[in-house]
């Protein structure tokens, strides 16, 4: 997975900079080849957060051939919308969180056959997370 070394982790603030990999059409591919294998059936639809996972999501999404559920930020969506409240990396409330976004696919019908990241910082949260879904990443952090 070489392709990790094209994330930028020195772009400064608590998170690194993901666009170079995509920039690479070679590394972006097998990203997504990767995050795929690592489930064992393809999903009747893919949802991606509000934006990174609405790149990776759609790129999934096509290589199943399967639709794409854009999970927006609070107030992002036109019209009535579900909503989870949580507390973001940085402390601050916010709509929307990777298990906010599980309980609300569950909360319309939906059945949560995995979660794909890049990255997963293993801390309290993200064990139970893992503990409750399929969670896979291509790098864990401790």
């Amino acid at each position: 997975m070489a392709y990790l070394d094209l994330i930028d982790c020195g772009a400064g603030g608590p998170r690194c900079d993901v666009t170079p990999l995509f920039l690479n059409y070679t590394a972006f591919a097998s990203l997504v080849t990767d995050l795929a294998g690592h489930f064992d059936v393809a999903p009747d639809c893919v949802a991606g957060i509000d934006a990174l996972g609405f790149i990776l999501g759609t790129a999934l999404a096509l290589h199943w051939r399967v639709g794409f559920a854009a999970i927006r930020k609070a107030g992002k969506l036109p019209g009535a919308a579900d909503q989870e409240s949580f507390v973001d990396y940085t402390g601050q409330p916010k709509g929307l969180e990777l298990r906010a976004a599980a309980a609300l696919v569950e909360r319309q019908g939906g059945v949560v056959v995995g979660i794909a990241a890049i990255h997963i910082d293993l801390n309290d949260a993200t064990r139970r997370l893992m503990a409750q879904y399929n969670c896979q990443a291509l790098e864990y952090e401790e």
